[in-house]
């Protein structure tokens, strides 16, 4: 298992669509800051067959220090929560890709 990073993303994508890794570059950061901003807002995002982001509360806890078994207030706090859709599970759970799956379905991937 390898650790793909933003820059190769972006590299594969201008290759890909044949548009300027710096345009390219441009797009991937602004949709990851308007999840990021959405998320802050507490608003939930969907992404048909990809999955869902939202925005989760944790209450309150108790919780105790392992090494001086001290019990510490834990305050309540929001979190991000992805949950997993179809064809991302399909593909993970497969090993597949996004095209063998959309094909072997008879879905596109051009849904929103």
């Amino acid at each position: 298992m390898s650790t793909v990073t933003k820059k190769e993303l972006v590299e594969r994508l201008a290759d890909q669509t044949g548009l300027k890794r710096q345009d390219v570059r441009r797009v991937v950061q602004g949709f990851l800051d308007e999840i990021i901003n959405e998320l802050g807002r507490g608003n939930r995002l969907e992404f048909r067959d990809f999955g869902v982001f939202d925005v989760r509360e944790r209450a309150e806890r108790v919780a105790q220090n392992p090494k001086t078994l001290e019990r510490v207030v834990v305050p309540a706090k929001r979190t991000a929560r992805f949950r997993v859709g179809r064809l991302m599970k399909a593909c993970v759970d497969g090993g597949t890709t996004v095209a063998s799956v959309a094909e072997l379905s008879g879905a596109g991937t051009q849904d929103a």
